[in-house]
């Protein structure tokens, strides 16, 4: 019952991250000190980006990159602040669902533990009963080689006290 909530409620909240992420794309926009922190952030990665993208196809990377203009530097920080809140939820998420996991195996674990030192300690148990008896099936064969097999129950002499008793009597 717990997991399908827990499923559930970690998807709600990667699905509530992605307005939360627009509405912080709106406002990064607009206030002035901290719009000209994030085309900064949108200039230094542009410039990673371009020079990256380079090197992999080969092009020359001694180019000078042009910077973008302030619209496009805005959006593109925007976007990347909207995407780095949903990535981090997500992965915020996906470390509590595998902590949750590993509980929950832990607690497995433990009760598998439980369960094998019950059975050891049964085993262990009967290994002793199973001793016990041996000892008792060793004394009745040393008693039955010295008597027989009615000396072991005692008929003969049960009967010969029968015997003496009806005599005196």
């Amino acid at each position: 019952m717990v997991l399908p909530l827990v499923k559930l409620g970690t998807l709600v909240l990667k699905t509530l991250s992605k307005p939360v992420a627009s509405r912080l794309k709106q406002q990064a926009g607009l206030h002035p000190s901290f719009r000209q922190l994030i085309i900064n952030l949108a200039q230094k990665n542009h410039k990673i980006t371009t020079q990256m993208q380079r090197r992999i196809y080969g092009h020359a990377t001694d180019v000078e990159i042009r910077p973008l203009n302030e619209e496009k530097a805005v959006q593109a920080a925007v976007d990347l602040i909207g995407e780095v809140f949903v990535f981090t939820v997500a992965g915020v998420a996906l470390i509590f669902e595998v902590q949750r996991s590993a509980r929950s195996e832990a607690r497995k674990e433990e009760i598998r533990k439980q369960e094998l030192e019950t059975m050891k300690q049964k085993d262990e148990d009967f290994s002793r009963e199973l001793e016990s008896l041996r000892r008792k099936v060793e004394e009745l064969e040393e008693l039955s080689k010295g008597r027989g097999l009615s000396g072991v129950f005692h008929f003969k002499h049960a009967t010969t006290e029968a015997a003496k008793s009806t005599k005196t009597a």
